[in-house]
């Protein structure tokens, strides 16, 4: 992405506080970080076909976002340590699911990042869906289309479109700068108020 970490919320901010992937999407170890091209992929209601095929369709440094055409979508188990070890293998940056994964354990021993909407154990059948390979993907906060850039982190995850991801990254980097000069400033004495020119608040 960068010669330097950009978290979420700091291009999140960057791009004018746009682009939250919904927030109820959770990374499943809090040391995951991803960062990589979208791509999306639609799953039908437990089933996990579309993720294995997708798992050999996607490139090497994509980041499957996946969005399962269902409400109560967290009561199926759509992905797990075997599609973690394959995806590592194949080399690509992450998975997005706005669904259900297991087998959480073994996926933080496995490294390979994983942001879901939840953890069920219960077992998924291979149905096909019609059409797994779209795109974009609406998911109301953000659309993400195929070859954004999707960054996650503890504090979420983050949608930038593809034609902005330059202007972006170094809005970003000037971003990190400024609240590093503000943090050595605070710690010298400085006040949040004065850095940020907010007001004081006077009673009345």
């Amino acid at each position: 992405m960068t010669d330097m970490w950009l978290g979420a919320a700091t291009l999140h901010e960057a791009m004018g506080r746009r682009g939250v992937i919904p927030t109820h999407i959770k990374p499943v170890d809090p040391d995951f970080r991803a960062s990589g091209a979208a791509f999306p992929v639609l799953c039908r209601e437990g089933s996990n076909l579309a993720v294995h095929q997708a798992l050999y369709l996607a490139a090497p440094g994509d980041v499957l976002v996946v969005h399962v055409e269902a409400s109560g979508t967290e009561e199926f188990g759509y992905f797990g340590e075997i599609m973690a070890e394959a995806a590592k293998a194949r080399g690509l940056a992450g998975l997005v699911i706005d669904g259900a994964v297991r087998d959480a354990a073994q996926l933080s021993e496995i490294g390979f990042p994983v942001f879901a909407a939840g953890l069920s154990i219960r077992g998924t059948t291979k149905d096909p869906h019609p059409n797994p390979l779209v795109d974009e993907i609406d998911f109301g906060s953000c659309v993400v289309r195929r070859s954004d850039l999707v960054v996650g982190d503890r504090d979420g995850l983050v949608c930038v479109p593809a034609a902005e991801v330059a202007d972006v990254l170094a809005a970003g980097r000037a971003r990190e700068d400024k609240e590093a000069d503000h943090i050595r400033r605070l710690r010298a004495g400085e006040r949040t108020l004065d850095l940020m020119g907010l007001p004081e608040f006077i009673p009345a």
